[in-house]
């Protein structure tokens, strides 16, 4: 009787392709410039956001909190209600100056790498 030495081997292409995309997963990874672009430009979009709701939602409270002072629904203090109804309105009014201001120093932190990037990856000036 023959005895056949050999190797059998069955390629899968989608096997291959799920061990090929678990080992991505553990590979160090760079940051192209692309991405790098994208990423300052969202940075520098969204900036002054949380800053600005803060100060919003802040002063809303404050002046509900004011309105209900000054309508006596809560304690009887009127005074003091239109006060912090006014405090409340300034916050309310501050929030969008307060997100240009955050957005326009973030604006100029990030233009000139923003601009290299754009110049590095186009080739145009």
């Amino acid at each position: 009787m023959e005895q056949k030495e050999g190797f059998a081997y069955t390629y899968s292409a989608r096997e291959n392709q799920e061990v090929l995309n678990i080992r991505k997963k553990y590979l160090p990874r760079e940051e192209t410039k692309l991405e790098e672009l994208k990423r300052l430009d969202h940075l520098v979009q969204n900036s002054g956001v949380t800053e600005s709701l803060c100060a919003g939602i802040g002063g809303c409270l404050i002046f509900g909190l004011g309105l209900c002072l000054a309508m006596q629904v809560i304690g009887n203090a009127m005074w003091l209600g239109i006060l912090l109804g006014l405090i409340g309105a300034v916050g309310m009014i501050l929030a969008y100056p307060i997100k240009q201001k955050v957005y326009s120093k973030a604006k100029a932190e990030h233009t000139s790498r923003i601009l290299e990037l754009t110049i590095e990856l186009t080739g145009n000036v």
